[in-house]
């Protein structure tokens, strides 16, 4: 297993994890609407521009398929996605440690936006809610998560 920033070349496997992620978890917990918006905030050009930055990474599996991604800005975690038949092996744990580690040399607190299929994943982890929002979609459906937050 491997986690390294991504590079423009990986932007195919990045957008893949992102959207294979959403596709596949996402009905289970969301209406459709919520589950297209999920889909639409996932930008191409927002994924490109963090690569660019620096701020993604990408985990590669030791069978060489690229398996999960995080994306680190400033203290914030977001895009943490590991494909759903890696799902439940430890791939999303390596990821929020590589994310916590490198937020840590800069910042003592880290912030999050949970959905609820990882919001337990991430009380797990010591985060603690700090607010809850709603999002209408555009066809009226809900999109509900938590802020969260972990002192570090």
């Amino acid at each position: 297993m491997r986690i390294s920033k991504a590079e423009l070349n990986e932007f195919s496997y990045v957008k893949k994890i992102t959207k294979d992620t959403i596709n596949a978890v996402y009905p289970k917990y969301y209406p459709v609407g919520a589950v297209d918006f999920f889909l639409d905030h996932h930008k191409d050009e927002d994924i490109i521009n963090d690569i660019k930055q620096g701020k993604v990474y990408i985990l590669q599996h030791d069978n060489g398929e690229y398996i999960g991604t995080v994306t680190v800005n400033g203290n914030e975690i977001k895009r943490l996605f590991v494909l759903p038949q890696y799902q439940h092996q430890g791939f999303g744990r390596e990821l929020m440690d590589h994310a916590e580690i490198v937020i840590a040399q800069d910042y003592n607190e880290i912030v999050l936006d949970a959905s609820f299929p990882a919001k337990k994943l991430y009380r797990k982890r010591g985060y603690v809610e700090t607010d809850y929002c709603t999002v209408i979609a555009e066809n009226g459906d809900y999109l509900c998560y938590d802020v969260m937050r972990k002192s570090i």
